[in-house]
């Protein structure tokens, strides 16, 4: 199975259990995808993995055009979670948010909370769709893990609940003086804080400053969009302090 396992190319997110002889139902469009799209048939092997189980190489047993049934054969590997890292950023255009949401998946988020700052130009967001960018994002990368994504919330109201325990690593464009890329080496849960193109208003960076789990630091010498600095930043806490090391 382990050959196998390695040519198998199609791999699915489910939200069924997965486990030895375990049958998973294919809703609509999923079998469209892997019937319709992939012109897969009864025999075809597929990877599947529901954030929990690991990833399972798996068999059609199934297949028609709006549904569906495959079969887990054997796992393929064990499951694989992300450090306890939150990213929150301030939501932009509707292809560069998506854009973050991708990335952040791909990069190791456990966590994507999108948050209306003083400058944020977006009041609303669709939490389905940015849900299913990071699910796609998974099923590329290779990732075991789903981060879930949060509906938009208030910067202030985050922070009135916020547990100390977290750090955050507060991303400034305002930071004139300092090295770059500063980060103290403490353990345990992280958020990183991404502001909106307009950067943050005085109150909120007064509020930041105040925090003492709250870190500044800057991004290189140079203003960085939104959407790079969340990659930037995510590339500098992983290298630092996640699994990258």
């Amino acid at each position: 199975m382990k050959n196998a396992a390695n040519t198998a190319k199609i791999r699915l997110y489910v939200e069924q259990p997965l486990g030895q002889g375990q049958t998973v139902p294919l809703p609509a469009p999923q079998a469209h995808y892997l019937f319709g799209v992939m012109r897969q048939t009864v025999g075809a092997q597929v990877l599947l993995f529901n954030g929990t189980d690991g990833e399972w190489l798996a068999e059609v047993t199934e297949a028609g055009k709006k549904g569906g049934t495959l079969a887990c054969l054997s796992l393929a590997r064990p499951q694989q979670m992300p450090p306890d890292l939150w990213l929150l950023f301030a939501p932009i255009k509707k292809a560069r948010t998506d854009f973050i949401v991708e990335k952040a998946a791909e990069m190791g988020a456990a966590r994507i909370c999108p948050v209306q700052t003083d400058f944020t130009n977006s009041e609303r967001i669709r939490q389905d769709r940015l849900q299913a960018h990071a699910v796609e994002a998974a099923e590329q990368c290779g990732g075991t893990y789903v981060p879930p994504v949060d509906d938009l919330q208030k910067l202030g109201a985050l922070l009135d609940g916020w547990n100390p325990a977290r750090q955050i690593l507060f991303c400034d464009e305002a930071l004139a003086d300092g090295p770059a890329g500063a980060l103290p080496d403490m353990p345990g849960p992280w958020a990183i804080l991404i502001g909106p193109e307009g950067g943050f208003s005085p109150a909120e960076r007064a509020r930041l400053a105040a925090l003492p789990h709250a870190h500044a630091t800057r991004l290189g010498p140079r203003i960085l969009r939104a959407d790079t600095a969340a990659v930037a930043a995510l590339t500098l806490w992983q290298t630092r302090l996640g699994d990258w090391q």
